[in-house]
């Protein structure tokens, strides 16, 4: 039973999931579908991959990961399926994989299989959809189309640092308000070498001292520091929005200076 997931920027108020969906039960009635989520923010494919980025490899090998964020071909821009982790991703080659994937060792292959309508403005359902279907009754990489070398890279932003300093940036922000930055627990650790630290903010007369295990540890209303299931350093506030709070937002610089 092959599981086919959807990510994309379509909301959840027009007929984009719906439409996506019925092709996959028509070509393939035996698929287990699972919506990662639609509310990607139009067009952001650094959103976008970061979330997928985090929850693919919960999924078993073999799933096949739908990705509708500018999904428009072009001479520049392929649809490619890419496989990676035993998982299979179908979508533009518009840097998305490279956020995604990183470093992984990859095939990827140019998809030749013809769109199932003469429209161009939806080629999750009429593309992806069938070439998922394809891969979900057992087709190999060689069917559906031509090797792909290369993938399209997306730079993000990265922590700069040095002996006592680390500079890095807020790179999500959930649903909670919370705030994921750039900062790995490892570089954390490489830097810190178990002294003490000042978290700090641009114009905010704020400064955090402690890394926290949970949400629960801090004192009600609190700003913490921790980090979260996806390994980076995390600015959160136990029940409330840090984003709102502290007037961060994607980009926004975290400083730690150990002391």
């Amino acid at each position: 039973m092959a599981i086919i997931t959807l990510t994309s920027d379509w909301g959840l108020s027009d007929y984009y999931v719906g439409a996506v969906k019925g092709v996959i039960y028509s070509y393939c009635p035996q698929a287990v579908i699972v919506d990662i989520t639609h509310n990607i923010t139009p067009f952001d494919l650094k959103n976008a991959g970061f979330i997928v980025k985090n929850c693919y490899k919960n999924f078993p090998e073999g799933t096949i990961h739908i990705l509708g964020i500018d999904t428009e071909e072009s001479d520049e821009f392929s649809h490619i399926v890419v496989k990676a982790d035993g998982h299979y991703f179908i979508g533009c080659d518009n840097g998305i994989f490279s956020i995604i994937i990183g470093d992984t060792p990859y095939e990827a292959v140019t998809i030749e299989i013809p769109q199932d309508t003469g429209y161009f403005t939806f080629s999750s359902r009429d593309r992806f959809a069938k070439v998922a279907s394809m891969l979900a009754s057992g087709c190999q990489l060689s069917e559906i189309g031509n090797p792909h070398n290369s993938l399209k890279i997306i730079f993000p932003l990265q922590p700069t640092y040095n002996a006592n300093f680390i500079h890095g940036y807020v790179i999500y922000i959930d649903n909670y308000q919370n705030l994921i930055t750039n900062i790995s627990k490892e570089l954390f650790d490489k830097v810190r070498n178990k002294r003490d630290f000042n978290i700090t903010f641009t114009n905010i007369n704020y400064v955090i001292k402690d890394i926290l295990n949970c949400y629960r540890d801090a004192k009600d209303v609190s700003i913490m520091a921790l980090f979260g299931s996806h390994g980076f350093l995390e600015i959160a506030i136990n029940r409330g929005n840090a984003s709102e709070l502290l007037g961060l937002n994607i980009d926004s610089d975290v400083f730690v200076k150990f002391l």
